[in-house]
């Protein structure tokens, strides 16, 4: 994966964790309604930044991004939950990646 479209993936997976948290804080953990407002627009960063992923279908960008999202959702995990992810989910973000990488980098005609 080229640099730029790991940082856009990563920056991606940032913006869509951290808005779904919004919700989450504000539904499960007792939270103001005033979190949903970032939590909104972080979600809006996110489908934006999927645009500037350079692949010609949408549906790919989006299959390949699943890889990475599952990854950062278990840094999330640990970095912000508190919540060590163990080896049966660091087996599964592995062969996650291996998937958004052949679906990524896959040679294609045209």
């Amino acid at each position: 994966m080229n640099a730029n479209v790991a940082l856009i993936y990563a920056a991606a997976a940032l913006a869509e964790i951290a808005g779904c948290f919004a919700f989450w804080a504000w539904a499960r953990l007792g939270k103001s309604v005033l979190w949903l407002a970032p939590g909104m627009l972080a979600l809006a960063g996110f489908a934006w930044l999927l645009t500037l992923v350079p692949v010609a279908a949408a549906g790919r960008a989006y299959a390949a991004y699943g890889g990475v999202y599952i990854g950062a959702s278990l840094l999330w995990l640990w970095a912000v939950e508190g919540l060590r992810p163990d080896r049966w989910d660091m087996t599964g973000a592995a062969v996650c990646m291996a998937g958004a990488a052949i679906i990524l980098f896959a040679p294609r005609p045209g």
